[in-house]
Parts: C-alpha cells; structure tokens; sequence
C-alpha cells in the first residue's frame, strides 16, 4: 500500500468516540404471562444481553395490540413502577425545584434512585393504548386542539414511569427534556425519562432474532448503503418542510460519515425497480403502506439494520408483513425501527437527523438514541430493537486491522468508508482512484470493483468505467448489486455508442434476474435497440 493509502486510513477511520458500554444490568425486561412465546423471548434476550434473572418480569396483560388506558394504568404502569421499586431497582423521593422567573418553588415525587436505564418489553406486551373517551382534564395552554388527545403507544407512554407519582397530563403531548441531549448521561430515570423499546414484530421468531442482529452487527460493524427518500418539497411548503429537512439531514450526516449515500428527492417514493442493495440504513416517507423495494419479496438488509418509514400510521400494527410499515421492514431483515402508533403530527415524531448523528457519530446506543430524538413523550412513537445495541461500538481503526488479520471479506465496507471520507475530505479522486487500485482487496470485491468504476465515470474515462463494471459482475455481486451495475453498464454502453454490447448486457440481466420488477421496462428498451437499423456495431471483443 503507498503512502497516501496508509495515511488515508489512519486519518479517516481514527474518529470514534469512547464511551462507556451498557450492560444488561441496566435492564429489566417484561413479557406477557399469557402470550404464547412472549416469554421465550425475554429469556433469549436475558441470556444474550446477560440480565439478572430477578429482573425479567412477567405481568398479565391483554394478548390483543391494543390495551384500554385502565389496563395499561392496572396491569403495566402502576405494577411495574411497584416492582421496581420492590426490587431496590428505584427509589422514589422528594425533589424540590428552586423558584425562577417569578414562579413559585415546586416540589416533586420522582425517581431519584435508579440501577436501571432501560425497558425492553417483548413480543406480547400491547403496542397502543386505545383512546379513553372517559377521561376529561383541563385544557393545556399552548397544546394545540387537535393534540388533545389521549391515545398513544404503551412505549412513549411508559417513559416518563420515574414521574408516575406525579399529576401528569395524559391528554397530549409532553415535551421530551432531554431531546437533543449530545451526554447520553442525562438519559437516566433521576432525569425523568426510563428508555423503553420492544422486541417485537410480526411472529415470535422475528422478535427473538432482533438481539441476534444486534451482536453480530455489535461484533462486526454496521455496513453497506444508506439511502434517504425525501419528497422534494419547496421552503414554502411549511406545513410539511420539516420532515424532508429531518431526511435530509440524516443523509447528509451518513454522508460525511462515510456511507455509500443515496439520495432521493423526487415526490414519490422509491420505486420497486429501484436497485436497493446491501441496505445499512433506510429512511423515507409518506406511503401509507409498504411499497416499493420493501414489497418485494427479498429484501437486502444487512447485518444490524436500521429502517424507518415516517407516517402517521406506520406502526399501527406491528403484526402484518404487508400493512403499514413497521412489521414489513422487520420481517424482511431490519434490526431496529421506530414508527408511530395513532396520528402523531409530524413535529412530534422523531428527528430521524438527530437520532443517527448521536447513533453512529455520539456513541449512542439505539435506545439511547431514540430516546433523545424524540420532541415529546407520552405520545405516539414506538421503538423496536434491542435498545443496547450499539452498532459502532468498535473503534474503526481496530476492526480494520480485526478484519485484515483474520480475511474478513468485510473490509471491503471499510475500504468503501475510507474513500468516501476521502471525498467528503475533498481527496482528489485520482488518488482515490489509485489507492483503490493499490490494494489487494478489490481484486475480489464487487463492492470496491464498482466503487472503482464509479471513480473512472467522473474522471471522464468511460472506457475504463465500463471494463471495470464488467470486472465487478464477474466477482459475485450480490442479486440487486448486480442489477444495478448491468443498468449503470447498460446506459454506459449506449453512450459510447456500443448498442450491440448494450443489448447483450440486457439480455444477461433478464436471464439473470427473472423476478427483477423492472423487466418490462429493461424489454422496451431493448425491442427498441433491437428494432434499429444494424449498423457497424458489434460485440467488443474480450
């Protein structure tokens, strides 16, 4: 390797935070006593996540998603507040707030001890507690109406749990104090909040594989694509902007960390045809059920995952693997997701840019940071995946030299991050280029080999780019890389004016892919190629 390689690497991957790992003495876990795996599922976690068996909990609470606000207060809330404090877990006391800005001194009965941070509660326990028409408070000052509601998801609802002994408002949204929080510290039920997620979805099995995902990723590194599906909307369109803004800004921090990022702005989502490989991270909006790539049978998530579709009911149920989008994104191989239950009004769903920012860059794990991302609580949102799962809990320099030791087939994903931080770091990419073509992984990498061709394309050598996508589909790509290189090689050709070789290309990616959704369009295009005059082309020779 030359001298700008070894630097590159050094300078580029030594960015890690450190911090403190979590453990699973900070969690207690609770099952449904009358859900039929829901215990399987706290102990599989238990065991991997090595909680005290003393806090693994298992309550009896309705079977259905949804639970009346009485159950939820009866049989969840009040009991496990209890237990926790049985436990030695929590200590409840007096809290006395000073007075400021002309208000008078306030006292509260909060959490002021706690061993615990996290609940994660399993496949069983209700997702939602239904609307209470029973329930009448007085109005809030500066609530809007329509958020005077008193639904919401039994997690958001489970939070503020170290403020239960207080007169909390049920109907509405509660600000979060520790959105944006960048000390993960703070995240700690003596500031008012227990960080809760679930290990659910669709069937028992999908739910005890989330902890699984979690440590292999934890093991290995989260790698492969981002790809942001915003809606392109106007500054003018204020009633709507923030979320593109929240989408947005989540790539771009992928970005200048690093991931291969793919950025949609068009109105609609991604399509099915739309080549969607090695999926590290997914964030889009506004379909109300899944669509697209995800409707697919397959879909390519890597390792540790993360997927999230922003809709008012994207978490309605997180039993379906065809209806909203929660459940789908699980079932077709994410780790972790976030989705609201009832309408939530899109500034009180979570900053997606926020959440990312503190996951991958703050040393947050995904509890953590789903936590500090949300604006409000009591409300609507959900959090699914193991809430200790910290993804990039290896220092980047020390699995590169991990994988390199052992041949680890994954330091390509960590080649790949090298030379994207050198374009986000403004290296020429003729360098970039030439590191690429230095070292002895790419020889054997798809994903290097294409990154190599993309680097030929924008130093305007398009003989070079195609023979070096050709080399890539020799190299095992996997099924929806490998559709994408012959669609980029396809419209290579064609501009090179090689529209025999174009043709061949095709055909190799009809036969190949046979279940490829854009097969009508890929035949069009090459009835229509085929239908032109034969002219001087022919096949390149090899």
């Amino acid at each position: 390797m030359n001298y700008f390689g070894t630097r590159l690497i050094l300078l580029l991957l030594a960015t890690a935070p450190l911090f403190v790992r979590a453990g699973g003495n900070e969690v207690v876990v609770v099952y449904n006593t009358r859900m039929p795996g829901s215990k399987m599922v706290a102990e599989h976690y238990a065991k991997m996540r090595r909680v005290p068996e003393a806090q693994v909990y298992g309550l009896d609470l309705p079977i259905t998603e949804e639970m009346t606000r009485a159950e939820f207060r009866d049989a969840l809330q009040f009991p496990l507040a209890s237990r926790l404090v049985v436990d030695k877990l929590w200590r409840f006391g007096s809290v006395t707030n000073a007075a400021t800005n002309g208000q008078p001194a306030r006292v509260e009965h909060r959490v002021v001890e706690s061993k615990i941070r996290y609940a994660v509660l399993c496949y069983g326990v209700p997702l939602k507690i239904a609307p209470d028409p029973n329930l009448h408070e007085p109005a809030r000052e500066n609530v809007r109406p329509e958020l005077l509601r008193n639904e919401a998801a039994v997690d958001s609802e489970l939070s503020w749990l170290p403020l239960v002994k207080m007169d909390i408002p049920l109907s509405g949204p509660l600000p979060n104090w520790v959105y944006g929080v960048t000390n993960p510290a703070l995240l700690h039920p003596t500031n008012g909040i227990l960080l809760v997620a679930r290990l659910d979805g669709p069937g028992v099995d999908i739910a005890l594989g989330l902890v699984d995902k979690a440590l292999a990723a934890e093991r290995d590194g989260l790698w492969g694509r981002a790809y942001f599906d915003a809606r392109g909307l106007p500054q003018s369109d204020t009633n709507y902007i923030l979320g593109d803004e929240w989408i947005l800004g989540a790539g771009e921090i992928c970005r200048e960390l690093g991931f291969e990022t793919i950025v949609d702005k068009n109105p609609d989502t991604f399509p099915a045809d739309f080549p969607m490989s090695q999926i590290a991270i997914y964030c889009g909006w506004y379909d109300g059920n899944v669509s697209g790539p995800f409707a697919l049978p397959k879909v390519e998530f890597m390792p540790g995952a993360f997927a999230y579709h922003l809709h008012s009911s994207s978490a309605a149920t997180l039993r379906s693997t065809n209806q909203c989008w929660a459940g789908p994104l699980l079932a077709k191989g994410a780790t972790c997701t976030m989705g609201c239950v009832y309408e939530p009004y899109l500034s009180c769903t979570p900053n997606v840019a926020a959440f990312l920012a503190r996951l991958i860059a703050g040393g947050f794990t995904f509890g953590e940071a789903a936590w500090a991302a949300q604006p409000v609580l009591s409300w609507q949102t959900t959090v699914v995946g193991d809430p200790l799962y910290r993804p990039f809990a290896k220092e980047p320099t020390e699995l590169h030299a991990e994988f390199a030791r052992t041949h680890n087939p994954l330091i390509e994903w960590s080649y790949l991050r090298i030379v994207d931080l050198g374009l986000v770091h403004g290296a020429p990419v003729a360098q970039l280029a030439a590191f690429l073509e230095t070292i002895p992984a790419t020889t054997n990498s798809a994903v290097l080999t294409e990154k190599l061709a993309d680097f030929y394309e924008m130093r305007g050598k398009p003989s070079s780019a195609i023979e070096t996508f050709q080399r890539a589909l020799t190299l095992n790509p996997s099924p929806v890389q490998r559709i994408r290189i012959r669609l980029a090689l396809g419209e290579k050709l064609l501009a090179q004016n090689r529209e025999a070789d174009a043709i061949e290309n095709y055909k190799q990616l009809l036969k190949e892919s046979p279940d490829y959704p854009g097969q009508p369009s890929v035949e069009a295009k090459l009835a229509a190629l085929e239908q032109k005059p034969a002219g001087t082309n022919a096949p390149a020779k090899p």
